[in-house]
Protein backbone atom coordinates (compact mmCIF):
# COMPACT_ATOMS: atom_id res chain seq x y z
CA UNK A 1 0.00 0.00 0.00
CA UNK A 2 1.29 3.63 -0.70
CA UNK A 3 2.09 5.95 1.82
CA UNK A 4 -0.55 8.77 1.45
CA UNK A 5 1.85 11.35 2.42
CA UNK A 6 4.16 10.34 -0.52
CA UNK A 7 1.09 9.90 -2.81
CA UNK A 8 0.39 13.38 -2.16
CA UNK A 9 3.88 14.71 -2.01
CA UNK A 10 3.72 16.58 1.63
CA UNK A 11 5.67 16.16 5.00
CA UNK A 12 4.19 13.89 8.26
CA UNK A 13 3.42 17.20 10.23
CA UNK A 14 1.17 18.97 7.21
CA UNK A 15 -1.15 21.46 8.10
CA UNK A 16 -5.14 20.31 6.65
CA UNK A 17 -4.41 23.37 4.52
CA UNK A 18 -1.05 22.20 3.03
CA UNK A 19 -2.89 18.72 2.18
CA UNK A 20 -5.72 20.19 0.70
CA UNK A 21 -3.63 22.50 -1.63
CA UNK A 22 -1.47 19.47 -2.68
CA UNK A 23 -4.48 17.31 -3.20
CA UNK A 24 -5.78 20.22 -5.22
CA UNK A 25 -2.55 20.37 -7.54
CA UNK A 26 -3.01 16.88 -8.40
CA UNK A 27 -6.64 16.47 -8.32
CA UNK A 28 -6.12 19.47 -11.50
CA UNK A 29 -3.45 17.20 -13.21
CA UNK A 30 -4.54 14.04 -13.43
CA UNK A 31 -8.19 14.03 -13.31
CA UNK A 32 -9.80 11.92 -16.84
CA UNK A 33 -11.27 14.59 -17.86
CA UNK A 34 -8.15 17.09 -18.10
CA UNK A 35 -5.86 13.79 -18.21
CA UNK A 36 -7.34 11.07 -20.28
CA UNK A 37 -5.93 7.68 -19.75
CA UNK A 38 -5.68 4.73 -17.46
CA UNK A 39 -2.80 5.39 -15.68
CA UNK A 40 -3.87 9.08 -14.89
CA UNK A 41 -6.95 7.23 -13.61
CA UNK A 42 -5.17 4.97 -11.38
CA UNK A 43 -3.40 7.87 -10.01
CA UNK A 44 -6.23 9.81 -9.41
CA UNK A 45 -7.62 7.26 -7.43
CA UNK A 46 -4.62 7.23 -4.82
CA UNK A 47 -4.57 11.17 -4.60
CA UNK A 48 -8.36 11.03 -3.66
CA UNK A 49 -7.89 8.05 -1.49
CA UNK A 50 -5.10 9.57 0.29
CA UNK A 51 -6.79 12.84 0.73
CA UNK A 52 -9.63 11.16 2.02
CA UNK A 53 -7.80 9.46 4.65
CA UNK A 54 -5.62 12.87 5.46
CA UNK A 55 -8.02 15.23 5.37
CA UNK A 56 -10.25 13.34 8.49
CA UNK A 57 -8.66 14.02 11.79
CA UNK A 58 -9.54 10.98 13.63
CA UNK A 59 -8.60 8.78 10.14
CA UNK A 60 -5.56 10.35 10.03
CA UNK A 61 -4.86 10.11 13.56
CA UNK A 62 -5.70 6.28 13.27
CA UNK A 63 -3.09 5.73 10.15
CA UNK A 64 -0.36 8.07 11.60
CA UNK A 65 -0.88 5.69 14.79
CA UNK A 66 -0.82 2.46 13.01
CA UNK A 67 0.41 2.78 9.27
CA UNK A 68 -3.32 1.06 8.24
CA UNK A 69 -6.86 2.11 8.07
CA UNK A 70 -8.42 -0.52 10.15
CA UNK A 71 -11.35 1.04 11.34
CA UNK A 72 -11.67 3.73 7.82
CA UNK A 73 -13.66 3.65 4.95
CA UNK A 74 -10.83 2.58 2.80
CA UNK A 75 -12.08 1.05 -0.38
CA UNK A 76 -11.86 3.71 -3.25
CA UNK A 77 -15.19 2.42 -4.71
CA UNK A 78 -17.25 3.03 -1.20
CA UNK A 79 -14.90 5.57 0.22
CA UNK A 80 -16.68 8.02 -0.94
CA UNK A 81 -20.03 7.97 1.07
CA UNK A 82 -19.51 10.34 4.02
CA UNK A 83 -16.08 11.21 3.23
CA UNK A 84 -16.90 14.84 3.35
CA UNK A 85 -14.29 15.96 1.00
CA UNK A 86 -14.36 14.77 -2.18
CA UNK A 87 -17.40 16.13 -3.78
CA UNK A 88 -17.38 19.88 -2.39
CA UNK A 89 -13.71 19.71 -3.06
CA UNK A 90 -13.64 18.08 -6.60
CA UNK A 91 -16.21 20.88 -7.72
CA UNK A 92 -14.11 23.67 -5.78
CA UNK A 93 -11.20 22.59 -8.22
CA UNK A 94 -12.61 22.38 -11.09
CA UNK A 95 -16.21 24.12 -11.61
CA UNK A 96 -15.62 26.57 -8.84
CA UNK A 97 -18.44 25.61 -6.01
CA UNK A 98 -21.40 23.64 -5.58
CA UNK A 99 -23.55 26.76 -5.84
CA UNK A 100 -24.86 26.48 -1.94
CA UNK A 101 -24.20 30.39 -1.23
CA UNK A 102 -27.09 31.18 -2.64
CA UNK A 103 -27.92 34.76 -4.69
CA UNK A 104 -25.15 37.72 -4.28
CA UNK A 105 -25.64 41.24 -3.43
CA UNK A 106 -25.36 44.15 -5.49
CA UNK A 107 -24.20 46.08 -2.10
CA UNK A 108 -20.83 45.97 -2.01
CA UNK A 109 -18.22 48.28 0.44
CA UNK A 110 -17.15 51.32 -1.13
CA UNK A 111 -13.18 52.15 -1.56
CA UNK A 112 -10.75 53.69 0.25
CA UNK A 113 -9.64 57.40 -0.90
CA UNK A 114 -6.24 59.08 -0.36
CA UNK A 115 -5.68 63.01 -0.47
CA UNK A 116 -3.19 65.24 0.26
CA UNK A 117 -3.66 68.08 2.77
CA UNK A 118 -0.75 71.28 2.59
CA UNK A 119 -0.38 72.89 6.02
CA UNK A 120 2.05 75.23 7.71
CA UNK A 121 4.70 74.64 9.52
CA UNK A 122 2.96 76.45 12.86
CA UNK A 123 -0.10 73.99 12.26
CA UNK A 124 1.94 70.96 12.61
CA UNK A 125 3.29 72.58 15.93
CA UNK A 126 0.35 73.05 17.63
CA UNK A 127 -2.38 71.30 15.20
CA UNK A 128 -5.38 72.67 13.40
CA UNK A 129 -8.85 71.92 12.53
CA UNK A 130 -8.69 72.28 8.53
CA UNK A 131 -11.73 72.47 5.90
CA UNK A 132 -11.67 70.35 2.94
CA UNK A 133 -12.88 69.23 -0.42
CA UNK A 134 -13.38 65.84 -1.16
CA UNK A 135 -14.90 64.31 -4.53
CA UNK A 136 -16.28 61.02 -3.44
CA UNK A 137 -19.05 58.80 -4.35
CA UNK A 138 -21.71 59.32 -2.49
CA UNK A 139 -25.56 57.26 -1.65
CA UNK A 140 -27.50 58.58 -4.52
CA UNK A 141 -30.03 61.22 -3.35
CA UNK A 142 -32.69 59.90 -5.66
CA UNK A 143 -33.23 56.47 -5.17
CA UNK A 144 -31.12 56.64 -1.99
CA UNK A 145 -29.03 53.29 -3.31
CA UNK A 146 -32.04 51.11 -4.18
CA UNK A 147 -31.09 51.44 -7.63
CA UNK A 148 -34.33 51.52 -8.44
CA UNK A 149 -36.47 53.99 -10.24
CA UNK A 150 -38.81 56.27 -7.69
CA UNK A 151 -41.90 53.89 -7.09
CA UNK A 152 -40.25 50.73 -8.74
CA UNK A 153 -38.48 47.93 -6.92
CA UNK A 154 -36.03 44.70 -7.92
CA UNK A 155 -37.84 42.06 -10.20
CA UNK A 156 -37.45 38.11 -9.34
CA UNK A 157 -35.02 36.62 -12.29
CA UNK A 158 -36.72 34.53 -14.02
CA UNK A 159 -33.95 32.42 -14.98
CA UNK A 160 -33.06 31.18 -12.02
CA UNK A 161 -35.67 32.11 -9.89
CA UNK A 162 -34.12 34.14 -7.38
CA UNK A 163 -30.96 31.48 -6.71
CA UNK A 164 -28.38 33.63 -8.65
CA UNK A 165 -27.55 30.15 -9.91
CA UNK A 166 -28.17 28.16 -12.63
CA UNK A 167 -27.18 24.03 -12.70
CA UNK A 168 -25.47 22.16 -15.79
CA UNK A 169 -25.07 19.03 -16.01
CA UNK A 170 -20.71 17.84 -16.08
CA UNK A 171 -20.04 14.48 -17.41
CA UNK A 172 -16.61 13.52 -14.87
CA UNK A 173 -15.46 9.92 -13.58
CA UNK A 174 -17.85 9.88 -10.54
CA UNK A 175 -20.58 9.95 -13.61
CA UNK A 176 -22.72 12.24 -14.60
CA UNK A 177 -23.33 15.07 -11.70
CA UNK A 178 -24.87 18.86 -10.93
CA UNK A 179 -22.66 21.77 -10.85
CA UNK A 180 -23.87 25.55 -10.55
CA UNK A 181 -22.77 28.51 -11.79
CA UNK A 182 -23.71 32.39 -11.74
CA UNK A 183 -26.78 33.08 -13.39
CA UNK A 184 -26.01 34.54 -16.96
CA UNK A 185 -29.24 36.64 -16.65
CA UNK A 186 -28.72 38.57 -13.41
CA UNK A 187 -24.80 38.18 -12.98
CA UNK A 188 -25.57 36.01 -10.21
CA UNK A 189 -27.92 38.72 -7.90
CA UNK A 190 -30.89 36.73 -8.00
CA UNK A 191 -32.85 39.65 -8.78
CA UNK A 192 -33.11 41.89 -11.98
CA UNK A 193 -33.40 46.32 -12.21
CA UNK A 194 -36.50 46.62 -15.06
CA UNK A 195 -35.77 50.12 -13.96
CA UNK A 196 -32.81 51.99 -13.25
CA UNK A 197 -32.90 54.94 -11.52
CA UNK A 198 -31.92 57.82 -14.14
CA UNK A 199 -29.87 59.15 -12.46
CA UNK A 200 -26.95 56.81 -11.17
CA UNK A 201 -27.78 54.90 -13.81
CA UNK A 202 -28.95 51.75 -11.39
CA UNK A 203 -25.47 51.77 -9.89
CA UNK A 204 -26.82 53.35 -6.05
CA UNK A 205 -24.26 55.94 -6.18
CA UNK A 206 -23.39 59.24 -8.15
CA UNK A 207 -20.23 61.41 -8.18
CA UNK A 208 -20.05 64.79 -5.56
CA UNK A 209 -17.96 66.85 -3.96
CA UNK A 210 -18.63 67.30 -0.39
CA UNK A 211 -16.93 68.99 2.55
CA UNK A 212 -15.43 68.41 6.28
CA UNK A 213 -13.77 69.19 8.36
CA UNK A 214 -10.95 67.43 9.89
CA UNK A 215 -8.56 67.46 12.93
CA UNK A 216 -4.82 67.40 11.81
CA UNK A 217 -3.02 66.63 15.41
CA UNK A 218 -0.11 68.65 16.22
CA UNK A 219 3.14 67.18 16.00
CA UNK A 220 2.25 65.81 12.30
CA UNK A 221 5.18 65.79 10.04
CA UNK A 222 5.43 65.58 5.71
CA UNK A 223 3.88 62.00 5.12
CA UNK A 224 2.03 61.14 8.13
CA UNK A 225 -1.19 59.87 7.13
CA UNK A 226 -4.79 60.47 8.86
CA UNK A 227 -7.20 57.79 8.80
CA UNK A 228 -10.65 58.86 8.68
CA UNK A 229 -13.29 55.49 9.41
CA UNK A 230 -16.18 55.64 7.15
CA UNK A 231 -15.45 59.18 5.20
CA UNK A 232 -14.02 57.32 1.92
CA UNK A 233 -16.09 56.25 -1.36
CA UNK A 234 -19.98 55.07 -0.84
CA UNK A 235 -20.72 51.33 -1.73
CA UNK A 236 -22.66 50.59 -4.80
CA UNK A 237 -26.34 49.77 -4.03
CA UNK A 238 -26.23 51.95 -0.91
CA UNK A 239 -23.02 49.96 0.31
CA UNK A 240 -20.97 51.27 3.26
CA UNK A 241 -18.19 54.22 2.63
CA UNK A 242 -14.74 53.26 2.58
CA UNK A 243 -12.02 54.82 4.46
CA UNK A 244 -10.52 58.24 3.68
CA UNK A 245 -7.09 58.79 4.09
CA UNK A 246 -5.44 62.28 4.66
CA UNK A 247 -1.41 62.37 3.91
CA UNK A 248 -0.30 66.04 5.53
CA UNK A 249 2.36 67.89 3.56
CA UNK A 250 4.23 70.42 5.68
CA UNK A 251 5.03 73.66 3.76
CA UNK A 252 8.51 75.09 4.23
CA UNK A 253 8.92 77.95 6.65
CA UNK A 254 10.58 81.24 6.16
CA UNK A 255 12.49 81.39 9.68
CA UNK A 256 12.17 78.16 11.32
CA UNK A 257 13.70 74.74 10.10
CA UNK A 258 11.99 71.74 11.48
CA UNK A 259 14.72 68.40 13.02
CA UNK A 260 12.66 65.65 14.12
CA UNK A 261 10.97 67.70 16.98
CA UNK A 262 13.19 70.75 16.83
CA UNK A 263 13.22 73.93 15.41
CA UNK A 264 16.38 76.11 14.20
CA UNK A 265 16.58 79.50 14.14
CA UNK A 266 19.39 81.68 12.59
CA UNK A 267 19.92 85.20 14.14
CA UNK A 268 22.36 87.53 12.66
CA UNK A 269 23.65 90.17 15.62
CA UNK A 270 25.79 93.29 14.81
CA UNK A 271 29.56 92.33 15.65
CA UNK A 272 28.88 95.12 18.65
CA UNK A 273 26.18 93.58 20.01
CA UNK A 274 27.65 90.21 20.42
CA UNK A 275 30.91 91.81 21.90
CA UNK A 276 28.71 93.84 24.24
CA UNK A 277 26.01 91.65 24.91
CA UNK A 278 22.30 92.48 24.80
CA UNK A 279 19.02 92.12 25.19
CA UNK A 280 16.90 90.83 21.91
CA UNK A 281 12.65 90.28 21.37
CA UNK A 282 12.73 86.98 19.21
CA UNK A 283 9.48 86.52 17.26
CA UNK A 284 8.61 82.70 17.87
CA UNK A 285 5.28 80.94 16.89
CA UNK A 286 4.58 81.20 20.65
CA UNK A 287 4.80 84.82 20.23
CA UNK A 288 7.43 87.55 20.69
CA UNK A 289 10.24 85.61 23.06
CA UNK A 290 13.37 87.81 24.71
CA UNK A 291 16.78 86.58 24.47
CA UNK A 292 19.93 87.19 26.13
CA UNK A 293 23.10 87.82 24.29
CA UNK A 294 26.40 87.49 26.59
CA UNK A 295 29.06 89.92 25.82
CA UNK A 296 31.68 88.24 23.83
CA UNK A 297 29.29 86.11 21.78
CA UNK A 298 30.58 84.22 19.21
CA UNK A 299 29.29 83.02 15.41
CA UNK A 300 27.81 79.75 15.72
CA UNK A 301 27.02 79.37 19.33
CA UNK A 302 23.66 77.66 20.11
CA UNK A 303 21.26 79.14 22.36
CA UNK A 304 18.21 76.83 23.09
CA UNK A 305 14.73 78.29 24.63
CA UNK A 306 13.24 74.90 25.86
CA UNK A 307 9.96 73.46 25.46
CA UNK A 308 9.31 75.89 22.20
CA UNK A 309 9.80 73.29 19.65
CA UNK A 310 7.00 70.88 17.97
CA UNK A 311 4.15 69.18 19.94
CA UNK A 312 5.19 65.58 20.13
CA UNK A 313 2.89 63.31 18.29
CA UNK A 314 2.61 60.46 20.64
CA UNK A 315 3.38 61.73 24.06
CA UNK A 316 3.35 64.71 26.37
CA UNK A 317 5.68 68.01 25.87
CA UNK A 318 7.28 69.60 23.14
CA UNK A 319 10.77 69.73 21.41
CA UNK A 320 13.24 72.70 21.47
CA UNK A 321 13.40 76.05 19.88
CA UNK A 322 17.21 75.83 18.73
CA UNK A 323 18.64 79.87 17.86
CA UNK A 324 21.92 79.90 15.93
CA UNK A 325 23.89 83.33 16.39
CA UNK A 326 25.54 84.73 13.40
CA UNK A 327 27.81 87.65 13.76
CA UNK A 328 27.88 89.85 11.16
CA UNK A 329 31.05 91.87 10.16
CA UNK A 330 30.72 95.01 8.64
CA UNK A 331 31.42 95.49 5.02
CA UNK A 332 31.30 98.98 4.43
CA UNK A 333 32.66 101.82 7.38
CA UNK A 334 32.87 105.37 6.51
CA UNK A 335 36.06 107.32 7.52
CA UNK A 336 34.27 107.80 11.42
CA UNK A 337 33.93 104.20 11.97
CA UNK A 338 37.14 102.96 10.38
CA UNK A 339 38.82 105.58 12.70
CA UNK A 340 37.00 104.11 15.71
CA UNK A 341 37.98 100.93 14.96
CA UNK A 342 41.23 101.54 14.66
CA UNK A 343 41.00 103.50 17.84
CA UNK A 344 39.38 100.18 19.60
CA UNK A 345 42.64 98.03 18.01
CA UNK A 346 45.09 100.14 19.23
CA UNK A 347 43.22 100.48 22.90
CA UNK A 348 43.18 96.37 22.82
CA UNK A 349 47.22 96.07 21.76
CA UNK A 350 46.14 95.07 18.18
CA UNK A 351 48.73 96.29 15.62
CA UNK A 352 46.79 97.14 11.95
CA UNK A 353 49.73 96.61 9.27
CA UNK A 354 49.34 96.83 5.37
CA UNK A 355 45.46 96.33 5.89
CA UNK A 356 46.04 92.91 8.21
CA UNK A 357 45.52 92.83 12.00
CA UNK A 358 48.20 90.81 13.89
CA UNK A 359 48.86 90.46 17.54
CA UNK A 360 51.36 92.41 19.37
CA UNK A 361 51.69 90.16 22.09
CA UNK A 362 54.74 87.95 22.97
CA UNK A 363 53.47 85.06 21.48
CA UNK A 364 55.17 82.44 19.21
CA UNK A 365 53.61 84.12 15.96
CA UNK A 366 54.85 87.60 17.33
CA UNK A 367 58.38 86.44 18.25
CA UNK A 368 58.66 84.75 14.45
CA UNK A 369 57.61 88.17 13.69
CA UNK A 370 60.29 89.85 15.31
CA UNK A 371 63.03 87.67 14.16
CA UNK A 372 62.32 87.70 10.36
CA UNK A 373 61.41 91.58 10.58
CA UNK A 374 65.78 91.76 11.92
CA UNK A 375 66.80 89.71 8.94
Amino acid sequence: MSNHYDVLGVSRDATTEEIKKAYRKLARKLHPDVNPGAEAADKFKQVSHAYEVLSDPQKRRIYDTTGNENGTDSGFGGGYSGAGFAFQDIFETFFGGTGTAGPATRMRRGQDALITVRIDLKDAVFGVNKKIEVDTAVVCPTCNGTCCREGTHPRTCDICGGSGQVQRAVRSILGQVMTAAPCGSCQGFGTIIPDPCNECNGEGRIRSRRSLTIKIPAGVATGTRIQLAGQGEAGPAGGPQGDLYVEIRVAPDRNFIREGDDLNATLTVPMTAAALGTTLNLETFDGEQELQLKPGTQSGEVITLRGLGVTHLRGYGRGDLKVHIHVETPSKLDAEQEELLRRLAQLRGEQLAEGKMASSGSGMFARLRDKLGNL
